[in-house]
């Protein structure tokens, strides 16, 4: 059967759809809509117009996240991922742009051959019982439009560029969980989230501190009910250990990998949570 790589548009969202949903990843409608308005994505499609495979990539400043690399599981083998991938590593070159990425154990392997490395590693928890109520604590409180700027400060310093049109559309899709922690007058961290196809997502969480980053989950474990997932980096392991106590469960691992020599941008330190692998 022939195949035909092309760019992806608004007309092939039910393709991209299906191919979310055959790997079991949470992506819906809103979030190909947002992956697509602020990037642009490669695809796949064979001769009778199923969409077998795709490929995105997401810039932010000197930086691109590679995002989405999917193949139908009928469709793989045939090299489709590694053509979308080189396809887009190509675009990236050519716009002086670093690629970044966030890989499954399976994806690593693939990445390595690419020229990624290793920086730093999160894990991808599930929260599917609602859980007792919890200490709320008084210094977080919901996201108000004049916090914006300190927001985006901290996020620049942490991520290591500027996300707004991500950030903003994540408050507007799930606002319950657009929250701000407050220590000594200051923006000390925020959350945010996003309804998904499975079950809703919390992040990204940035905070200045791991109290902040805890007060804040705090607040939106009571105001969001599970289904959740919640990506939580491996130098936290006190939080992880108290949010399996809340009855969280450990789905699956991934890896910050960058393309050559670069180091990953942003202080990582500053990052809890990111706002997920298809995000970064």
């Amino acid at each position: 059967m022939g195949s035909t790589e092309h760019a992806l548009r608004e007309e092939h969202l039910a393709g991209c759809l299906a191919l979310s949903q055959s790997a079991n990843w949470n992506q819906n409608a809103a979030d190909w809509r947002l992956m697509l308005g602020i990037g642009q994505g490669w695809g796949v499609t064979l001769a009778d117009g199923t969409l077998a495979a795709s490929t995105l990539v997401l810039p932010y400043g000197s930086f691109a996240w590679v995002s989405m690399v999917l193949v139908l599981p009928a469709q793989r083998r045939r090299g489709y991922a590694t053509q979308l991938l080189r396809t887009a590593l190509a675009e990236l070159r050519r716009r002086a742009l670093t690629p970044i990425l966030d890989a499954t154990p399976a994806g690593r392997e693939v990445y390595v051959q690419e020229g990624f490395r290793d920086t730093w590693g999160f894990r991808r928890l599930r929260l599917q019982d609602t859980i007792a109520a919890l200490e709320r604590p008084a210094a977080v409180r919901p996201l108000r439009e004049t916090d914006w700027t300190q927001l985006l400060e901290l996020d620049a310093r942490a991520f290591g560029a500027s996300r707004e049109p991500l950030l903003r559309a994540l408050a507007a899709r799930l606002p319950q969980a657009a929250l701000v922690a407050e220590e000594g007058g200051r923006l000390a961290g925020y959350l945010l989230g996003r309804d998904g196809r499975e079950a809703r997502q919390l992040g990204p969480l940035v905070a200045r501190s791991s109290q902040a980053a805890r007060a804040l989950l705090a607040e939106a474990l009571a105001r969001v009910p599970p289904p959740l997932y919640l990506d939580v980096v491996d130098r936290e392991p006190g939080i992880t250990a108290w949010l399996g106590s809340l009855g969280f469960e450990f789905q699956r691992p991934f890896t910050r990998m960058v393309h050559g020599a670069l180091p990953a941008p942003g202080e990582a330190g500053l990052v809890f949570s990111p706002a997920g692998p298809e995000l970064g």
